[in-house]
């Protein structure tokens, strides 16, 4: 049991605690990785060869076990702040796991690709700004977005809970911030797809 921890958002709480870890046995499922292989490897036609990655709020690894289909000798790391997921990365036995908050998150080296999925939609948007900097930061090459997009800021209901789903153009907020970013491709996973992924728009970015 990880001793008890505080945070500086409702949402940190939120997914630290016992929703993230409900979250957590909802998400286990082998269609999600096929659909995940399916997706990364488009993402990944348009990148140069990647020897190290680190991907920020994880989860159980169900992005990384994709990766690891994909990129068997590559260097996998993960932000995850809810102990439950955290301990099932470590099992995992290919993924060095840093248990914390994002926001608390100080890249001790930069990375090939740092990448986010469905995960900026949970942040507390006065937050968004340091999250956009750490991605920034621990990046060598490449950063990879994955989220609900909308074209203007938006909050919706998520699972009975308000202030906990936020919908918005994450990927051009990050080219503002950095202007030695370009955009590589994009593109929209339907949820009808062969291989579906839940309404999720891409953006692989690169620096110059």
């Amino acid at each position: 049991m990880s001793p008890e921890k505080n945070f500086s958002t409702e949402q940190e709480d939120f997914w630290a605690g016992e929703f993230g870890d409900d979250y957590v046995d909802r998400n286990a499922a082998e269609q999600l990785l096929i659909s995940n292989t399916a997706l990364f490897t488009q993402i990944f036609r348009r990148a140069d060869p990647v020897s190290n990655l680190i991907e920020f709020g994880a989860n159980i690894g169900m992005n990384l076990r994709a990766m690891k289909n994909l990129l068997p000798t590559c260097q996998l790391d993960a932000v995850e702040i809810n102990p439950k997921a955290a301990q099932k990365l470590r099992e995992s036995g290919f993924v060095n796991v840093f248990e914390q908050s994002i926001l608390d998150f100080e890249p001790p080296q930069q990375y090939d690709i740092s990448f986010i999925k469905g995960v900026l939609i949970h942040i507390n948007p006065d937050h968004l700004a340091n999250v956009y900097d750490k991605l920034y930061e621990a990046s060598r090459q490449y950063i990879c977005v994955i989220e609900y997009y909308n074209p203007t800021p938006v909050a919706l209901p998520y699972r009975g809970h308000q202030d906990r789903l936020f919908k918005r153009d994450f990927a051009g907020e990050i080219l503002d911030r950095f202007n030695d970013l370009r955009l590589v491709d994009y593109g929209f996973i339907y949820r009808r797809d062969r291989f579906p992924q839940d309404d999720l728009t891409w953006f692989l970015m690169e620096k110059k």
